[in-house]
């Protein structure tokens, strides 16, 4: 199967960094999130990606288009105008990088890659998260139900103390966080079939409202429960724990 990655939005919530480049291209110990989360695809035997590029995506396409000199020892000889690469540092990729449009949705970015899909089963992600997420058990609960989505499905855990209130505005309970406070979201880590191209209409259509609610009122979307580690990328401080976990090496995403 292709793994299909969303990466072409603004990615405004961390604009320390987005400003220069997109999002995925911002590096946790010296690499693009992209290339770990390519890796840790790869790590299960999947090599063939689809990177849906927006915004800059040209620095994806330069990326990919000088890896060795981004992995590898390099000689210029000035004088003849000449480069050697030395022990060349390359991946079993694949990687076809498609511009999606500036200002199209998630959904609009998926369906612009139907004509590389083949009409086959496909893997989807965002370019911003990482998990230790067994993609082979993913694929084995997709293929049990049989329908036409899963995403892998994460507990957002309740940060802050918990209140009550009632249509007054009077505070009838404080109370600390507990683990029945988590909101259940998607974490991407998704497998559809290509039947999900019905539901995607057009470069306005955000994959995550109408698709996902007619899905699911149709009896075609499941959610793969991972209780293990997950992390998006949208802020600066999320960008540090992550730099953290790798500098450490305790990073739960490293499996190669």
């Amino acid at each position: 199967m292709k793994v299909v990655i969303l990466a072409g939005g603004f990615g405004t919530r961390i604009s320390e960094e987005s400003y220069l480049k997109p999002k995925p291209m911002i590096e946790i110990g010296g690499q693009p999130i992209l290339w770990h989360i390519m890796k840790y695809y790869s790590s299960f035997g999947y090599k063939e990606f689809i990177i849906l590029g927006g915004y800059k995506q040209y620095v994806i396409k330069e990326y990919f288009a000088d890896y060795f000199l981004h992995n590898s020892d390099v000689t210029f000889d000035l004088s003849t105008n000449e480069m050697q690469v030395h022990d060349k540092k390359g991946e079993n990729w694949k990687v076809t990088i498609l511009d999606t449009g500036l200002n199209t949705m998630t959904g609009g970015r998926v369906l612009r890659a139907k004509q590389y899909l083949e009409n086959e089963r496909f893997l989807l992600t965002y370019g911003d998260g990482v998990a230790d997420v067994d993609l082979n058990a993913l694929l084995a609960f997709h293929e049990q139900h049989g329908g036409v989505a899963t995403m892998t499905t994460v507990s957002l855990a309740q940060q802050k103390g918990v209140l009550e209130k009632d249509d007054k505005g009077q505070i009838l309970a404080f109370r600390e966080k507990n683990d029945e406070d988590a909101a259940i979201i998607n974490g991407g880590f998704m497998v559809l079939e290509p039947k999900v191209f019905d539901y995607l209409e057009g470069d306005a259509t955000v994959l995550e409202q109408e698709p996902m609610r007619k899905l699911a009122a149709e009896g075609q979307l499941f959610g793969y429960a991972h209780d293990g580690f997950w992390q998006c990328m949208d802020t600066q401080r999320e960008k540090e724990k992550l730099e953290t976990l790798w500098d450490e090496d305790k990073a739960p995403w490293k499996r190669w």
